[in-house]
């Protein structure tokens, strides 16, 4: 039977999928508008789209190897390659910005024709399609705690924003008139900065996972339920490390110094199944047992490990 995390994970490669077409679609359609109608900004978001053909089919990939049962080469599995996705297509992004800005930049200094007038209804087209596959997308990752799926989101934003500058710069070209046709370029070079700087708040998460940042939301959660199991002391310490969307967690619990060691570990699993039945997430939870007095020294008790092998 699938897990949860694979049905997740099965839901955001669709919208990954839908998100690859709508762009495969927007992008020849802006990239043919801008081409006939003289706008380097619909040219430029052309060029923001076709990147996110490429991000999609990165993000989809990444979800696809993420889904992937743990084996002897990747026993903690291989969520990892999520934020390695997400990570990838931060960087494409940040990179195509920082091309478009170049050109933008060739464009203000060549004259050139306004553009056309039909340009501003494929732009609001464009935003109203891109606005809500985000909104779709943004959900679907926040309710799963998908990083990539986060980016992936938040490129269709990047795309809808991108959209927006240049409606506002062709608008001007037009209503302007003659010696105003740059203001189409200035609405590429504005479009531009809004690509990298999204780019890089889009790379932040991804390149927290991949350092294993720290996860004080879980950790706390963790903590508060495993200190409620009975026969707990307290817990020492809490970490935890995000593979995709699951969480490893190692803790170390202090109980009574007397307590033997079958008691401690069926204690330990006691304290592992309330962690999981609480956050379905957690992956995995392997316990250190301590001594619950003070002048014992720390390390001196047992490790023990309630992993998915045990039967229990």
């Amino acid at each position: 039977m699938p897990s949860a995390s694979s049905n997740r994970s099965s839901g955001l490669q669709r919208l990954a999928l839908i998100g690859l077409f709508a762009n495969v679609t927007l992008a020849g359609i802006k990239l043919v508008a801008g081409l006939v109608g003289h706008s380097y900004a619909l040219v430029a978001d052309a060029v923001e789209s076709m990147t996110d053909i490429v991000g999609s089919a990165v993000i989809w990939g990444g979800l696809w190897i993420a889904a992937k049962p743990p084996d002897n080469s990747h026993p903690y599995g291989h969520g990892k390659a999520e934020a390695l996705a997400g990570l990838t297509v931060s960087l494409m992004v940040g990179l195509a910005g920082v091309g478009i800005a170049v050109k933008a930049v060739h464009e203000i200094i060549t004259p050139h024709h306004a553009p056309a007038g039909f340009t501003l209804g494929v732009l609001v087209v464009v935003v109203i399609v891109k606005e809500v596959l985000f909104r779709i997308v943004a959900r679907a990752a926040k309710a799963d705690g998908s990083g990539a799926g986060k980016v992936d989101a938040w490129h269709h934003r990047a795309d809808a924003i991108t959209s927006i500058a240049a409606f506002i710069g062709i608008a001007i070209a037009l209503i302007g008139g003659p010696g105003y046709e740059p203001a189409d370029d200035w609405a590429a070079l504005v479009a531009a900065g809004i690509i990298v700087l999204n780019a890089l708040v889009m790379g932040r998460g991804p390149l927290q996972e991949l350092m294993d940042a720290d996860q004080t939301p879980i950790t706390g959660q963790v903590r508060a339920i495993a200190e409620k199991v009975p026969g707990v002391h307290d817990v020492e310490k809490v970490k935890a490390r995000k593979f995709g969307t699951e969480y490893w967690v190692d803790m170390h619990v202090r109980v009574d110094p007397s307590m033997d060691v079958r008691a401690a570990h069926a204690l330990s699993h006691a304290v592992k199944d309330a962690v999981r039945a609480a956050i379905p997430r957690a992956r995995d939870v392997l316990i250190h047992i301590e001594p619950a007095r003070s002048d014992v020294q720390t390390g001196s008790g047992a490790a023990t490990d309630a992993s998915d092998s045990d039967p229990r």
